[in-house]
């Protein structure tokens, strides 16, 4: 479908889809400016929202930005412009992350499908059924990093068990380590009123054959904690990587990441994210088998299988209306939004 001009109604709909994109505890680190001049969306970082003891180098913040620059140029396809992406385009502004221009009539049909998966992606934190994925779906997941500038590696059950002992051990770390359980605690609550975090009926469960470390974001502390379920005995386990480790290489992850995860809901398949080890560097060395021919540095560990879906998390309750406003003023002063939906 080939827009015309760029309307309000347009932007608004390009925005709510790049923050529709999933964040390391839904904090959102994100912000849009449109310069209308040149029909390119802007997308900064928003620092202050970052996990200052989980994620200090800010590589989970690009992540997530990542995440959301991929879900913009899909939403930009779908409506009928080719996007066009720069990452960390002025050295002189780091928190400028990526730039994308709203090009000339795309080359290639935009897959419905994804865009739509776009507004129905959701992380499941609930058990999986022991159903594995199709050889095929792999190959495509596999295909879908490589297409970004990573690799996806699907694990066999030993390396499967391996990264979820480290996972283990990296969630019991976090759960003794004062500041990160501060970090986490901070972003489950209050969520009503910000927008941000995640509510507790997206916590999902914990699983009571402790062999998927789910993550408990500080519900150890309360009396009754998480409800407890057995998980599947072999979860499909996928580890997503890079071959060099600068911010460019997070931003190209977090594309991947989000290409993943959209295909994987198109075709039903749910999907939940392990992020615990990558957080402690000596863990995160040991997520990538040294024995892989090439060398790389592990970005995401993603757990897929068919089961329920996850509840929606919230978005920032900011006035996507402003984007209309801005448009019919030729304006191009920052526009901050949120996403219906999941």
């Amino acid at each position: 479908m080939r827009t015309a001009a760029l309307d309000g109604a347009t932007l608004e709909r390009l925005l709510s889809a790049a923050v529709a994109a999933p964040s390391i505890h839904n904090t959102q680190p994100w912000r849009f400016r449109l310069a209308p001049e040149t029909l390119t969306v802007e997308i900064r970082a928003a620092t202050h929202r970052g996990l200052r003891h989980i994620d200090p180098t800010g590589r989970a913040l690009h992540l997530s930005v990542g995440c959301a620059v991929l879900n913009l140029r899909v939403a930009v396809e779908h409506f009928g412009w080719e996007p066009v992406t720069r990452l960390l385009p002025r050295p002189d502004e780091p928190e400028l992350l990526a730039t994308v221009r709203l090009g000339g009539t795309a080359r290639t049909s935009s897959r419905t499908s994804l865009y739509d998966a776009v507004w129905r992606r959701r992380s499941s934190r609930f058990p999986f059924s022991g159903r594995q994925l199709p050889t095929a779906l792999r190959t495509e997941l596999v295909e879908a990093a490589h297409r970004e500038g990573a690799r996806l590696h699907c694990l066999p059950p030993r390396r499967a068990d391996g990264v979820l002992s480290l996972t283990r051990e990296a969630e019991h770390r976090n759960t003794t380590d004062a500041d990160r359980a501060t970090d986490s605690r901070r972003w489950v609550a209050e969520t009503r009123d910000t927008g941000l975090g995640i509510p507790a009926e997206a916590l999902g469960l914990q699983d009571s054959l402790e062999r998927v470390p789910m993550r408990d974001f500080g519900a150890h502390r309360h009396r009754n904690g998480l409800t407890a379920r057995p998980f599947e005995m072999r979860p499909s386990i996928a580890v997503l990587s890079t071959e060099h480790d600068r911010r460019a290489d997070w931003l190209r992850a977090g594309q991947a990441l989000e290409r993943i995860l959209l295909i994987a809901t198109a075709h039903g398949v749910r999907a939940s994210l392990l992020h615990q080890a990558l957080e402690w560097s000596d863990l995160r060395e040991r997520v990538v088998a040294p024995t892989d021919a090439h060398p790389s540095h592990a970005q995401m560990v993603i757990r897929l299988g068919y089961g329920p879906e996850g509840p929606a998390s919230p978005r920032r309750d900011e006035a996507l209306a402003a984007a209309r406003r801005r448009v019919a003023a030729g304006g191009g002063s920052a526009v901050r939004t949120r996403a219906p939906g999941p």
